[in-house]
């Protein structure tokens, strides 16, 4: 049984019980000069002041060791994980919004360790909190039994439950188009510096899914729902969960990467595949799928093998569809200037684009990692002219979509 600590601001916690809870609410601002990580014999001291006391709760994860703990609600500006890491017992610290409302901090442990004991201590008159954490070192069977996530459908997956029959719809109806915009809240993508200061993935490629949508809704042949609208985490489980919660017909995962190998530039579009087509796309898929590792997700029970077969019969219909996508997305893009990448068509396993029942694509609009892309990627112009490009590749898409699967009706 997994164990998960949960506490209410004023607590004072060993080995799993609480003496003591005060509720406390409002946004706190993390210290970051005085908050600090450090080594304690085989163990770690992790010491962070806020502005005022919050709720929080604690857990951990294996494959790998990792302590996860979520706050109502922090704010992280002024915090560097390079300064906050004093020791080397914990190895990497990740921190931002996780959902709305709430933020979470997750650190990379060394080797299995639990928590030994954990206390919030509230200033009666300045109301400033410190929240101490020890931690000591445990088998890495012990740690394994009892690491795992709360099991709460506010914080991602809801219950399953049966999808309800989604209606046909007529011919002329529009098609509903899910836009995945990548990443966000503790998730932050690619990171560069322009002109301007940082650019962000997960800001620009929101700005640019919302730019999109509303193309594609003036267009009037498409309905638009976003997997999110703000800067929030979406698991890639959950984004799949969304678009068919929606009946989505189309479902686009939108990105602006950054790779430091080799000088990949321009437009690329992918599809799902188990073998990347390249290495280039084998990094990225990893870059994704490892977003919701640093992002404390528990992915221990992602392996079905039964429902894996299951799944990739349904694909046997879906995948054609999804590269015909791809190549009317890549010739609306490079009808439009583009520019496109030299190999603009790939592949690989995607785990965001595992729909078995929705033709789905994940497109690179640009990589950070090129001073050329960067550039185009913070023109507004260039930006309407890629998305008007991906607009006409999703009207082609449906008129040769539509007659293909009149003519297997026949």
């Amino acid at each position: 049984m997994s164990r998960v600590f949960t506490f209410i601001a004023c607590t004072w916690m060993i080995m799993g019980q609480a003496t003591f809870a005060q509720e406390f609410s409002g946004l706190a601002r993390i210290d970051a000069t005085s908050s600090r990580i450090e080594d304690q014999g085989n163990g770690a001291l992790i010491t962070l002041n806020l502005s005022q006391g919050v709720p929080y709760r604690l857990f951990t994860l294996d494959n790998p060791p990792r302590l996860v703990l979520d706050f109502q609600e922090v704010d992280w500006r002024g915090l560097n994980s390079d300064t906050l890491l004093q020791g080397s017992q914990i190895t990497r610290a990740q921190f931002g919004t996780y959902v709305p409302g709430w933020s979470r901090m997750v650190l990379k442990l060394a080797k299995p360790m639990a928590v030994l004991g954990a206390a919030m201590d509230i200033d009666p008159v300045t109301a400033r909190a410190q929240l101490q954490l020890e931690l000591g070192a445990v088998d890495a069977e012990v740690f394994s039994e009892d690491a795992g996530a709360p099991t709460d459908p506010r914080w991602d997956l809801p219950k399953a439950e049966t999808l309800p029959i989604i209606e046909e719809r007529s011919p002329d109806a529009p098609l509903l188009v899910v836009l995945d915009p990548g990443h966000g809240g503790i998730d932050p993508g690619a990171e560069v510096s322009g002109e301007a200061g940082t650019v962000v993935e997960k800001d620009l490629i929101l700005s640019f899914a919302i730019e999109l949508g509303e193309e594609l809704v003036r267009s009037g042949r498409f309905e638009v729902q976003l997997t999110r609208d703000g800067d929030y985490f979406v698991s890639l489980e959950r984004r799949i969960a969304l678009a068919h919660q929606a009946g989505a017909d189309v479902f686009v995962s939108l990105h602006a990467d950054a790779l430091a190998e080799g000088l990949a530039h321009g437009a690329t579009v992918h599809v799902l595949s188990p073998e990347a087509s390249d290495v280039a796309s084998a990094k990225l898929a990893e870059r994704h799928d490892r977003s919701d590792l640093l992002a404390g997700v528990d992915l221990s029970d992602a392996d079905d093998r039964v429902t894996g077969i299951l799944l990739d019969l349904a694909r046997q219909e879906t995948q054609p569809r999804s590269d015909a996508l791809a190549r009317a997305l890549v010739e609306g893009m490079g009808n439009q200037g583009g520019p496109l990448n030299r190999r603009p068509l790939r592949s690989a396993g995607f785990s965001v684009l595992k729909a078995a029942d929705i033709p789905s694509v994940l497109i690179e609009i640009g990589f950070l990692s090129s001073p050329r892309d960067l550039k185009n990627l913070q023109d507004s112009e260039w930006r309407t002219q890629m998305a008007r490009g991906i607009l006409n590749g999703l009207v082609a898409w449906r008129e040769q979509d539509a007659a293909r699967r009149a003519l297997v009706r026949q």
